[in-house]
């Protein structure tokens, strides 16, 4: 059956109708603004920040759409990938009746959103070499299943997960699909964004908290068909992204190539990391990492963890996690910091006589 993606929209959405900001109703940029009720005399920082942003961010969409190679109107920004997540729930979700399909262990938010919105989640695990288990999540899915939340490379194993097993899950899945893509450029795996024409259930979630080193300024992308992404920007609140946070990504966008740079790097100091840590006599196991982390096994993860803040070095600790069992998640640091904490490491390792 052709994709309908009216048949998943809360039905009161449809006939919303949007915050009206004064942006909406004149978009110029020359003119006398007595429309916004801002402060005329400016601001009381050195820069003026008096006047209220573009609500749907249209200049940076457009240079953002060149490098990611899709129509502008394809383009949601949030407040960090967080808001998408939290309005796709709102939008499709309907509270006590409508149900998620996540796959742990896979990124908390997902979970954190469906319970605050009092939405079912149906969990289907990843297998034990973190792959998804197409059949099962078909299985455990009904006509109430408005979403299946795929995280790749995943968070916090940082595999790439089966393309071939997406593409199935696209195919066969009654709801939305979402592809959280927040690693995917420390992948060699191409992004699904180069599948938004082919699929209208696809939603494709990416950040520049990572590789782009932007994090403060939380800005996260989805990218989708023009219907989804009317329909998140119909629901966001009407100035989601700060003026501030526009012009400085707009202007960072000019600088691909330190990106690029950066990239480079982190993957040479990730495999650096690795190797080191294959030096050490107790490390169990180093997952295959498609991410800027390394999932760890060792023994005593849980004390290892608390020893290394002691030495002021702090890694996550996934040991409670499904599947993560004695697991360290340790993100790639500078050459410095990554020599220090292979350093503090083996100390521990040897001071507490570990072994696997």
């Amino acid at each position: 059956m052709p994709f309908d993606l009216n048949s998943l929209l809360r039905p009161h959405i449809k006939d919303l109708k949007p915050y009206t900001s004064a942006r909406d109703e004149y978009s110029g940029k020359e003119g006398i603004f007595l429309d916004a009720n801002e402060n005329p005399l400016g601001s009381v920082t050195i820069e003026n920040f008096n006047r209220y942003p573009d609500p749907y961010q249209t200049s940076l969409k457009v240079e953002l759409s060149k490098i990611k190679e899709v129509d502008p109107k394809q383009v949601f920004l949030g407040n960090g990938s967080d808001e998408a997540i939290d309005l796709l729930f709102r939008a499709f979700c309907n509270p006590g009746k409508d149900n998620v399909i996540l796959l742990p262990p896979t990124y908390g938010m997902y979970e954190v959103s469906a319970n605050i919105n009092d939405v079912e989640v149906r969990k289907v695990s990843l297998t034990a070499d973190f792959q998804l288990q197409p059949l099962k999540i078909l299985e455990a899915a009904d006509h109430n299943s408005k979403i299946l939340f795929i995280c790749s490379p995943n968070n916090p194993s940082g595999n790439k997960v089966k393309r071939e097993d997406i593409y199935f899950l696209l195919r066969n899945f009654p709801g939305l699909v979402v592809v959280d893509e927040a690693y995917i450029d420390f992948s060699d795996e191409p992004s699904f964004t180069t599948e938004l024409k082919n699929y209208p259930n696809l939603l494709v979630m990416q950040t520049f908290s990572k590789a782009w080193g932007l994090a403060s300024l939380r800005l996260g992308m989805a990218f989708g068909s023009e219907e989804i992404i009317r329909i998140l920007n119909k629901i966001k609140p009407p100035y989601n992204i700060s003026g501030l946070t526009q012009d400085t990504v707009l202007h960072a966008l000019k600088d691909k190539g330190k990106v690029d740079l950066m990239i480079k790097e982190i993957l040479a100091e990730r495999d650096f990391l690795e190797l080191e840590l294959k030096k050490l006599p107790f490390v169990e196991k180093i997952h295959p990492s498609h991410a800027n982390f390394l999932l760890v096994k060792l023994p005593h993860a849980n004390q290892v963890y608390e020893d290394l803040i002691k030495e002021k070095i702090i890694v996550r600790n996934r040991a409670k996690v499904t599947l993560c069992e004695d697991c360290l998640r340790i993100s790639v640091g500078t050459r410095s910091e990554n020599e220090a904490f292979i350093e503090a490491l083996a100390g521990i390792g040897k001071l507490k006589n570990l072994k696997i």
